[in-house]
């Protein structure tokens, strides 16, 4: 068994404003970087083995204040482990989004949750081959985390327009092949961060492709 803490990455400027980020390479506030010492905090009190994170600064910066914190290496960074690609609508703010994309309206190079789900399973499975036993943090993003809650376990996911936190951990391991979900949204600091997370509210319709 292979245990898996995924960690949202802290929060941006983007965040604050409430604009999609996507592939968009936006670094941590420094809000953000509390909430991954908060996050550090809570993880210091596990066993964990080693950090990997996103290639994507704002993940690999939020993997890096943790290895520190917990004396581990550097993070190694992936880029299968990057958000959700946004398309057209990186940049843009929700209600931007509504106004060109209404309900029904495709965003036009948004990646799909199921590839999101695919490429990130199959990280975490090339993980569990090369580490068995371990118990590694993945500092990720919030539209990775929701994709692959969705995927195990549905009932656990959140609502649409309810984000998943900046620097909150999901908690899932893998055995025998099969990514199960341990824990969602560990409580670190007893309420929600002011961001709000824009990508993670699906586009607020998830226009097209329900997630």
């Amino acid at each position: 068994m292979t245990l898996f803490h995924l960690v949202r990455h802290g929060e941006t400027d983007w965040n604050r404003a409430r604009r999609i980020q996507g592939r968009t390479d936006i670094p941590l506030n420094d809000l953000g970087r509390g909430q991954a010492r908060s996050a550090a905090r809570y993880l210091r009190g596990l066993p964990v083995d080693r950090v990997v994170a996103s290639s994507l600064s704002r993940a690999a910066e939020t993997g890096s204040i943790i290895a520190e914190a917990l004396g581990l290496p550097a993070p190694a960074l992936r880029d299968d482990l990057v958000e959700r690609e946004y398309g057209e609508a990186e940049g843009l703010t929700i209600l931007e989004v509504d106004q060109r994309y209404p309900a029904g309206e495709d965003v036009p190079g948004r990646e799909l949750p199921e590839r999101v789900v695919e490429r990130v399973g199959a990280a975490l499975a090339e993980l569990a081959i090369a580490h068995p036993g371990e118990s590694i943090v993945v500092a990720t993003h919030g539209a990775v985390i929701r994709a692959m809650i969705t995927a195990v376990s549905p009932d656990d996911a959140p609502e649409r327009g309810v984000p998943i936190r900046n620097g909150s951990v999901h908690g899932f391991r893998l055995v025998d092949g099969v990514l199960g979900l341990t824990g969602v949204d560990v409580d670190l600091d007893g309420g929600l961060d002011a961001d709000g997370g824009a990508e993670e509210r699906e586009l607020r319709q998830d226009v097209a492709t329900g997630a």
